[in-house]
């Protein structure tokens, strides 16, 4: 059970516990700034207006970037799936 819980993921994503952990608190640490920009945003419109959405653009690109690290060699990229998704990104703006 001890491993499911602090190995078994990490693991998976190539990482040991403490690089998952760092990662994860990066994470979080991004979050959190992009939800405080977007609290403020919403208090007064004309501060960071991309602020939010920029931070997440950039945690979501950090994502992929790691993901086809991971991805063995013979299995294919798909350059226009990377595309897609980030066109559901690109007009968003808070």
């Amino acid at each position: 059970m001890m491993a499911r819980w602090f190995v078994e993921h990490p693991r998976s994503v190539g990482e040991t516990y403490l690089e998952h952990l760092r990662s994860a608190y990066g994470f979080a640490g991004v979050l959190a700034l992009a939800a405080l920009a977007c609290a403020v945003h919403g208090l007064a419109p004309a501060l960071f207006q991309r602020t939010g959405s920029g931070l997440v653009k950039r945690l979501h690109d950090r994502m992929l970037v790691s993901r086809t690290r991971l991805r063995p060699v013979s299995e294919p990229q798909a350059p226009a799936q990377h595309e897609a998704q980030a066109q559901l990104w690109a007009d968003y703006a808070i």
